[in-house]
């Protein structure tokens, strides 16, 4: 933005962070009122890329090796269709700790 003022602060650190905790992913479908909503130790994620979802964790912890291969459908207010739509993820070809976005459906 023209007329507002850089800021930088190099080699300064916030006091008292946690910098592995503030890089974590939040999980999907976790409670907003979780103080720690990152994951969860023996547990088995993957990673949500693009769509609304992006940068979150799906849990798939317990589930049988072919539903791990399977697209998933997932409960989002936050896509094109608002309250009650759904955001589709499929596993990405090649890298099976990641599920790329596929669209949004209502």
């Amino acid at each position: 933005m023209r007329g507002c003022p850089r800021l930088s602060v190099p080699g300064a650190t916030l006091p008292d962070m946690d910098e592995q905790k503030f890089m974590r992913g939040r999980v999907y479908g976790a409670d907003h009122e979780d103080p720690d909503p990152g994951p969860r130790p023996g547990h088995d994620y993957r990673e949500l890329v693009g769509g609304p979802l992006d940068g979150l964790l799906l849990d798939v912890t317990g589930r049988p090796d072919h539903q791990r291969r399977e697209s998933v459908v997932l409960p989002t207010e936050m896509g094109r269709y608002g309250h009650g739509g759904r955001a589709v993820y499929a596993p990405r070809p090649g890298d099976d700790r990641r599920f790329d976005w596929q669209g949004d459906s209502p």
